[in-house]
């Protein structure tokens, strides 16, 4: 068996805790192919960095050490939008902000600990696919958080157009890959070494090859966005909401350049400030101001205690034509994890029940939008689920995002949930239409491509044709279901090839 490339002498004479705070630079660096640096050439440097550093590892204990501060360093980086929660109202809860970031980067990082301690001397394809193995599964364990995968470096890259055919997870293999090519040393690796990175750049350059005509017709139906900037700290001040709210009417009612009036309005999540149960005044004024024009909105709502993040469809009458319920909710934000069930015991401050957070929907729900077909609604954090997504009843003509992006400040966060927002778009192979709260509120083709956009931070409205679908692409079909497959295969021949290569009696600590 091929020894996999030493790592410089330099590098594995150092202590532990030495190589631990590198790992965590080079995870950190690793993070800065995401939005909104982009710069994912840099990206694949630094996990190439990561690599070697697994390799200086000299036990399994060590390894898991390794990539624990790696996947550290990588999540603090890419997630440090999550301090800005606890901005909203700062003389309470900023203290809270480097405890709940540090250790949601660290709880995440786990994932990479074991995939660094499972890949411990048994070479590069046990690298590569433990890692992305471990990528794959905290897409989905515990609700799931698949929010900056490495595959999402991509995003901004022409590579990003493959992930119609293997999904976010296959980009994450690719990325890899490529970075293990490149930590390789051409004279240790022979002549197909480095044959994967090769491959990388030809499918960079096929990229134009599977370009396709998704531009909108002049005869699509006109969609318009809401955008009312509400920052947070004032989304619900008494002072300021109704201005908010007048606002949006205003807005729904302008006049476009062409004069020509929408097909449909689409306001952003929790748009309208009062409860459904007591919103009739509200939705009314919201009719008279669209006309004719069908408007999907944001809303709460009531069932008895229970408290549900909704959207909601008025026709072009005004009645009320469909209700959806946010369903994948977020955990510690919109609800406690177990709150229902820890009422047995007495303690009924979490539960939902109780109108404590929100309440989950009965799950993915389409709605019949009129002039324009069906749209699989997505409140907020459910886009960041290609699961979620794939989960839709029936292939819908659009896919339909409202959210509140101002809790994630106006930088990394809208930014990264765009980008994210952008690949449900590339592998459903639909359009999809985004009102956001503070932006980015867009349109965004089948392929990806941003159309039309109003910039983050500003209020008005955006007038935009709908692109048109392209047909059901192979990961809507497949789903993650090859990645999974190919993963524990790999991880298995590596685990084979290991046994076989390993003197009989010698045993790996």
């Amino acid at each position: 068996m091929r020894r996999p490339l030493n790592p410089m002498p330099w590098l594995t004479a150092l202590g532990l805790r030495a190589q631990m705070a590198l790992a965590a630079l080079a995870g950190g660096g690793a993070a800065l192919g995401l939005a909104p640096f982009n710069l994912w050439p840099l990206a694949l440097v630094a996990l190439a960095c990561v690599y070697l550093m697994s390799l200086a590892a000299q036990s399994r204990r060590a390894a898991a050490w390794l990539g624990l501060a790696a996947g550290t360093g990588y999540f603090a980086f890419a997630l440090i939008w999550l301090v800005e929660p606890f901005m909203v109202d700062p003389w309470r809860h900023a203290w809270m902000a480097p405890f709940a970031l540090f250790f949601m980067s660290a709880g995440l990082a786990l994932f990479w600990g074991a995939g660094f301690a499972f890949a411990h001397k048994r070479g590069r394809i046990a690298f590569i696919a433990s890692l992305a193995m471990a990528e794959l599964t905290r897409s989905y364990v515990l609700t799931g958080f698949p929010w900056a995968l490495l595959g999402y470096l991509w995003s901004e890259s022409p590579m990003a157009i493959y992930a119609a055919y293997i999904g976010p997870h296959g980009l994450t293999l690719v990325a890899l890959v490529a970075a293990v090519s490149l930590a390789t040393r051409p004279a240790q690796a022979h002549i197909t070494g480095n044959l994967p990175l090769v491959g990388v750049l030809i499918a960079l350059g096929l990229t134009p090859q599977l370009k396709q005509d998704t531009g909108a017709q002049a005869t699509a139906p006109l969609v318009r966005l809401i955008q009312p900037n509400a920052p947070q700290h004032q989304k619900w001040d008494p002072e300021h909401v109704i201005g908010f709210y007048e606002r949006q009417l205003g807005f729904t009612q302008a006049s476009s350049e062409t004069g020509q009036r929408p097909d449909l309005i689409v306001w952003p999540e929790t748009a309208v400030p009062w409860t459904l149960d007591r919103a009739d005044t509200a939705l009314d004024m919201i009719s008279d101001a669209a006309g004719d024009v069908p408007v999907v909105l944001g809303i709460q709502r009531f069932d008895k205690l229970r408290l549900f993040n909704s959207l909601l469809l008025l026709d072009g009458s005004g009645q009320q034509a469909a209700l959806y319920d946010k369903y994948h909710l977020v955990p510690f934000g919109e609800y406690i994890p177990y709150g229902d069930w820890l009422t047995r015991f007495g303690i009924r401050g979490f539960a939902a029940q109780e109108g404590d957070g929100y309440s989950s929907g009965t799950g993915p729900k389409l709605i019949t939008l009129p002039r324009i077909g069906t749209a699989l609604p997505l409140i907020c954090y459910e886009a960041v689920f290609p699961q979620d997504v794939r989960a839709a009843p029936e292939r819908p003509a659009l896919l339909l995002q409202i959210t509140n992006d101002a809790w994630f400040g106006n930088f990394s966060g809208p930014q990264q949930h765009l980008s994210q927002a952008r690949m449900r778009a590339i592998e459903q192979g639909l359009p999809l239409i985004r009102a956001a709260n503070t932006g980015v509120s867009a349109v965004i083709d089948a392929q990806g491509n941003i159309t039309a956009f109003l910039p983050l931070g500003e209020a008005g409205f955006l007038d935009a044709r709908l692109p048109p679908p392209l047909p059901p692409t192979l990961y809507a079909r497949t789903g993650d279901w090859p990645a999974l497959a190919l993963f524990l295969a790999l991880m298995a021949a590596s685990w084979q090839r290991f046994r076989a290569g390993r003197p009989r009696g010698v045993k790996s600590h």
